[in-house]
């Protein structure tokens, strides 16, 4: 049976496809392997000339090239799925392998022309997951410039003085989450970065790992901030935490962060191709044990000193900010080329969180840390 390999969908939001043929458009369009290793790129005809200069395909192609008998559909998609199956009848193709991308609207015109649809789910994750040599820089200088944004805002909230009520000022004003999120926003803008939003969370804002952040910043209480941008260009993310203090932190928050940071050094130090996720995952959470503390989410009875890992280790990291590998309980077996988080955390009720992520290459006998800033909570 003459099979091809198959991924069509909208590369700018398909990241898959896009990360098959690093072409971006935002349009329908498709990619073809056939047999015989030959790939053939298929997009709207205004967008030919673009494609034959970037896109990774041995040919591109346009949909009114292989329109069927019947001739092509007024709607995008439809014409796209069209134009694929009249493609893969022409070259005789009878099984197409797909990812589980591809949307109904393209399985549903192969499977009319007769075309049998293999679903492989693991079809782009694998390709993703190990980063080569482009996508390792890439992702190097997204993450160096989440570390400049870092670097502004922890020394923005370090170097802001404290109001007789604790409360922190700046520039004549009182410091919030907003404030120093918007500076955030507008750094990474300037530098052709786009930010979903980060987190500033302080004091007990900072317990709940996934809360934004909202209101007036306080002097002796931690304040975790969280900047996960993407390049503008390149599309690759980068992704950082970091846990900042003004003034002194209470000794129950230096513990805290003391065991955070080894855990985090602990999973680093097994990090390595053929370890698993879970293998990472346990390297931290022993680390998090012996210093008195579990993973787990408070119940209703829970002490009002309740302090715990609330979260995973970490995840992979890429054209999305949170991609497989998942760093858990169970977790799979690393690969070369993977790029992960390492970002352990502890959570306390009364005084509020601390986490600290850096980002790792995996290699066959380590990784490579593209972190360079320093992980400590005085940035004064």
């Amino acid at each position: 049976m003459n099979t091809a390999t198959v991924m069509a969908g909208v590369p700018a939001t398909n990241l898959t496809l896009y990360h098959r043929v690093r072409f971006n458009v935002g349009d329908p369009a498709a990619w073809v392997q056939l047999e015989d290793g030959r790939t053939i790129f298929m997009c709207r005809d205004i967008e030919m000339d673009r494609a034959r200069k970037f896109a990774r395909a041995d040919e591109i192609t346009c949909p009114p090239e292989y329109a069927p008998a019947g001739g092509l559909s007024t709607d995008r998609p439809t014409e796209t799925a069209q134009a694929l199956a009249e493609l893969l009848v022409r070259h005789g193709v009878s099984r197409a392998r797909c990812d589980s991308t591809l949307a109904l609207v393209y399985a549903e015109h192969m499977r009319e022309r007769g075309i049998e649809i293999e679903f492989d789910p693991q079809l782009g994750v694998r390709d993703r997951r190990a980063k080569d040599a482009q996508e390792v820089q890439w992702l190097r200088e997204a993450q160096a410039m989440t570390e400049r944004a870092m670097e502004m805002a922890c020394t923005m909230i370090a170097g802001a003085s404290a109001r007789a009520d604790g409360v922190l000022m700046h520039d004549g004003a009182e410091l919030t989450s907003e404030r120093v999120n918007t500076a955030i926003d507008i750094f990474l803008l300037q530098n052709d970065y786009t930010n979903p939003g980060s987190i500033v969370a302080g004091g007990t804002d900072g317990y709940d790992c996934h809360n934004r952040g909202s209101g007036v910043l306080r002097t002796g209480t931690p304040i975790i901030v969280d900047i996960f941008p993407q390049c503008r260009a390149t599309r690759y993310n980068g992704d950082c935490t970091r846990t900042v203090v003004q003034g002194d932190p209470p000794d129950e928050l230096v513990r805290m962060h003391a065991a955070v940071c080894e855990a985090k050094q602990a999973a680093i130090d097994a990090t390595r191709a053929e370890a698993s996720g879970d293998d990472l995952y346990n390297a931290c959470m022993n680390v998090i044990r012996r210093h008195g503390w579990d993973r787990g989410l408070a119940g209703p009875d829970a002490p009002d000193n309740y302090c715990s890992m609330q979260h995973g280790l970490g995840h992979g990291v890429g054209l999305e900010v949170h991609e497989p590998p998942l760093l858990d309980a169970g977790g799979p077996a690393l690969v070369v080329g993977d790029c992960l988080t390492i970002e352990p955390g502890l959570y306390h009720r009364q005084i509020g969180g601390v986490r600290v992520e850096d980002m790792v290459i995996v290699t066959k006998d380590g990784c490579k840390n593209l972190n360079t800033l320093p992980e400590g909570l005085d940035w004064s």
